[in-house]
């Protein structure tokens, strides 16, 4: 009997083999500069565990295009975007926490690639990235708490009884004294301040590598937005008595030597503010304070404009690979003219 022919990959499908094809050659480059600078006995196996990860996943993302018959993406490599010569520039604890949150954003990442797959085969991968993640996920939180670095989010009284609104006060409370904050209000506040604290940090070592003057500026102004949104974010929390300190900023170095491209610096940014983007908008969904909603809705405007401004930098430099797209009908129609 003739084989079945194998089903094409939809849109969603080919989008987001195309983005992990980026993601991971983008990781492979920075983990395996952690790997060589890593002095922590405990820390450098997560590295490696998280390397060979990614490792796997372009041999198979490769695979999987080839097949397609479909240009597999330049992405990042190690030859090209960083120097594994060049001085540390993070700190092992940094690192830990830096798998740790890219672990947390693969498990959504992983999960919403799941339910947008169709083929078995696409399905099947996705299921099993996921798997892998968690794993890491685990491994990465276990070693944070044993060794004291885990940074909880605030604790809530238990619930004592079950209880209604009463008042719109309850959403609208702008010129008065406003209600604590709730539960999901307090996570996601916490949440971003981690997220901008280790950006924060991120940043700031960019900038001290970065080559091009203009790129360097953009970190610089990118460090001063994420202190400022860990500020407010601070701010909200303490106006609810639950004060929150997180700085990484004591794990960088004072390296002022290139260690990586330009190019994949500006990859990665952009990509942590497009994840931003996303997170705000959920924590927005989440807090039906009004005053939070208006903070979020600010800061998105904010980061977006930031965005465009490094999509520029990118776009002028030949950096911005360019993602899978529709044909242009038009100008196909043209050709023929």
């Amino acid at each position: 009997m003739e084989q079945e022919k194998q089903i094409r990959l939809t849109s969603t499908e080919i989008t987001q083999l195309w983005a992990q094809y980026m993601n991971d050659s983008a990781s492979i480059c920075m983990l395996t500069y952690f790997s060589e600078k890593a002095e922590d006995a405990e820390i450098k196996p997560i590295i490696d565990h998280a390397l060979e990860l990614s490792q796997a996943h372009i041999q198979k993302l490769t695979s999987i295009f080839t097949k397609e018959k479909s240009k597999v993406p330049h992405g990042f490599n190690v030859e090209e975007d960083v120097d594994l010569t060049a001085p540390r520039l993070y700190s092992d604890s940094y690192v830990l926490n830096y798998i740790h949150q890219m672990a947390m954003i693969g498990l959504t990442n992983y999960a919403a690639s799941l339910s947008a797959s169709v083929r078995t085969d696409i399905t099947d991968y996705y299921m099993e990235c996921l798997s892998e993640i968690t794993k890491l996920y685990k491994m990465s939180k276990d070693l944070l708490l044993s060794k004291g670095l885990y940074i909880r989010s605030p604790y809530l009284p238990n619930i004592e009884k079950v209880d209604f609104v009463k008042k719109q006060g309850f959403l609208w409370d702008i010129l008065t004294d406003k209600r604590p904050l709730l539960a999901s209000e307090v996570a996601n506040l916490f949440t971003n301040l981690q997220r901008n604290a280790l950006g924060s940090s991120t940043l700031t070592g960019f900038s001290q590598v970065a080559q091009e003057k203009d790129v360097k500026q953009f970190f610089i102004r990118g460090t001063e937005i994420a202190k400022k949104h860990s500020k407010l974010f601070g701010t909200k929390l303490e106006e609810s008595n639950l004060p929150i300190s997180i700085s990484w900023a004591t794990e960088v170095t004072n390296s002022t030597t290139h260690t990586f491209s330009d190019k994949i610096m500006m990859f990665y940014t952009t990509a942590l503010i497009s994840l931003s983007v996303g997170f705000y908008g959920t924590s927005l969904a989440q807090s039906p304070r009004v005053d939070i909603g208006v903070m979020y809705n600010r800061l998105s405007l904010e980061i977006q404009l930031y965005s465009e401004d490094g999509a520029n930098i990118m776009i002028k430099n030949r950096w911005l690979e360019q993602p899978p797209m529709a044909s242009d009908r038009d100008e196909l129609a043209k050709k023929n003219m």
